[in-house]
């Protein structure tokens, strides 16, 4: 039968490892923690009392989506269908738990593994090359764990931030790479934006990038830009103790105000709703959009995303962040769907509420 792991199943969790893997191993502590801390479940093959093998599903916070981490079957167990009854099982515990996509990784040399998922309806989506510990290409396998819905996409390209503070502009390069695919992305660019768009200072550290610096970013490099805010306030103030510290973010951001208005870059002091943010994407635009993290990772930091679909049910998006000491890959952060209402949730920032979306477009007048 199929049931749950406890941690009394640790040494024959163990002793799967050791046996069905030569390399990328989970350690008995990587186990214990995902029995115990993490978001994420164990579902083990049991027949009297003997374990012969596992699944192990993670579950993104804050998103619709889950992931099978690892799946492992005893020799004494193959070729009776345990792997296909775990994988059966999981989906139907990603299902319980409200998650509409299933997303893994298996190595291109596994193709015992690949006809497995490919047989349950599994399709392949991207690969990702020096993943394993022994440099062998991982190939990315998604299914829908809720094909009726309808989705409309756009291929946006996926660019991880590599600083702490440079989620914005990783995810205005996927935007303007979207829109044009000749431009090339790359740390000297995002390095770039961000000195042309920061406010200098944050909370603490380096300062972050507020929507009227990246606006002016994607201005600069021939894109339209329509952005909307709540209200023409001074973005990532309200955490800033030092007077000082305020007084530059302050005139940082009048001076990328009073550049935007002399090249009559559309400023609206209203939020976008999710029926308008649809409708800007539906005719062509990429909506770079502001959110708070703490739903998604726990901690209250401004943060940056784009949007890459919709459909009745949830907004879909490209984190440029990847949790890696949460066990995530880049699989995670790709077409995340986010239940609506959540997402609605999430696009407001600090006590103040603050609301900012950029959209993205090709510009109408090359002269511009």
């Amino acid at each position: 039968m199929v049931r749950s792991a406890t941690l009394a199943d640790l040494d024959a969790l163990l002793a799967l490892e050791q046996t069905c893997f030569d390399s990328d191993r989970l350690s008995r502590r990587q186990f214990r923690y995902m029995l115990t801390k993490a978001h994420a479940r164990i579902l083990v093959h049991d027949s009297s009392g003997a374990v012969g093998a596992y699944v192990l599903l993670l579950f993104s916070r804050g998103t619709s989506m889950a992931r099978i981490y690892s799946i492992a079957v005893g020799p004494a167990l193959r070729g009776q269908g345990v792997g296909r009854a775990l994988v059966g099982a999981a989906e139907d515990e990603a299902r319980a738990e409200g998650r509409i996509s299933l997303r893994l990784e298996i190595r291109s040399d596994n193709a015992a593994s690949q006809a497995l998922f490919r047989g349950l309806g599994y399709r392949q989506f991207g690969a990702v090359a020096d993943y394993y510990e022994d440099h062998m290409e991982a190939l990315r396998f998604e299914k829908r764990l809720t094909p009726n819905l309808r989705v409309e996409q756009v291929p946006v390209p996926f660019y991880e931030q590599t600083l702490d503070f440079t989620c914005g502009p990783s995810s205005l390069m996927m935007a303007m790479k979207a829109l044009d695919p000749q431009l090339e992305l790359n740390r000297t660019l995002e390095l770039r934006i961000w000195r042309e768009a920061t406010t200098i200072f944050m909370t603490s550290g380096h300062g972050g990038c507020g929507p009227f610096g990246l606006a002016l970013s994607a201005w600069h490099r021939g894109f339209d830009v329509e952005l909307f805010v709540n209200e023409e306030a001074e973005f990532f103030t309200d955490s800033v103790r030092s007077p000082i510290k305020k007084e530059v973010i302050r005139l940082v951001q009048e001076d990328f105000l009073a550049e935007l208005r002399a090249h009559d870059v559309p400023l609206h002091l209203s939020p976008l709703n999710l029926g308008e943010l649809r409708e800007r994407f539906e005719r062509g635009g990429i909506p770079v959009v502001l959110i708070s993290s703490w739903r998604i990772y726990g901690e209250k930091f401004p943060h940056w995303v784009v949007v890459t679909g919709f459909d009745e049910r949830f907004v879909y998006v490209h984190d440029p962040f990847v949790d890696y000491e949460e066990g995530e890959t880049l699989l995670d952060s790709l077409n995340m769907p986010i239940l609506q209402e959540e997402f609605a949730h999430m696009t407001r920032y600090g006590r103040a509420g603050l609301k900012a979306v950029l959209v993205v477009s090709r510009r109408k007048n090359a002269n511009g």
